[in-house]
């Protein structure tokens, strides 16, 4: 902080400089910044999709991941309501559920979730619903960390529908 030295007659005959050493604050910052940074790309860059919502359910995290899976863009996203834009009607009351509980500190693992994609298909999932907290303890929202299971989900589909069609063969060949 500096400021005018006057004298008696409040003309200004200097300067007063008052000075606080912030080197070590400053070192502290830079290596905050450095570990938030380093945070940020490990997100971007997961091999799962993480997603997040505010404490209004609008979309606030999106990673890379996610953006391949779903076909969205992180900026495409931003500020949308998570469940009734991108999760197919049938699960969306009772993903609502999961986050509603998630906001209020009740943390879901490995529940089920359907993303409806850009292209109209759907993506498989099993999340584990997370709650955010500020540095304060208080709810920001809501982290979810999945496991894209599409294929395996398709590959149980077949599965199901082949051994439907060979009990129904037996059932068949034993009617008489």
């Amino acid at each position: 902080n500096a400021t005018t030295r006057r004298d008696a007659e409040n003309k200004i005959v200097g300067v007063v400089g008052v000075a606080q050493d912030v080197t070590e604050s400053s070192n502290n910052e830079r290596e905050v910044a450095a570990m938030a940074n380093e945070l940020r790309q490990l997100v971007d860059n997961a091999n799962a999709p993480i997603f997040g919502i505010d404490i209004h359910g609008n979309v606030n995290e999106w990673n890379a991941m996610t953006s391949s899976i779903t076909g969205y863009m992180k900026e495409e996203t931003f500020g949308k309501p998570l469940v009734s834009t991108f999760i197919v009607p049938k699960l969306q009351k009772s993903v609502q559920e999961v986050l509603d509980n998630a906001l209020r500190g009740n943390e879901t693992s490995n529940y089920e979730l359907e993303f409806r994609t850009k292209s109209f298909e759907t993506r498989y999932l099993l999340v584990n619903a997370t709650t955010r907290r500020n540095a304060d303890g208080h709810i920001v929202g809501v982290v979810g960390v999945a496991q894209d299971v599409t294929e395996t989900w398709k590959r149980d589909q077949a599965v199901t529908a082949m051994a439907n069609e060979l009990r129904q063969l037996v059932d068949n060949a034993n009617a008489p």
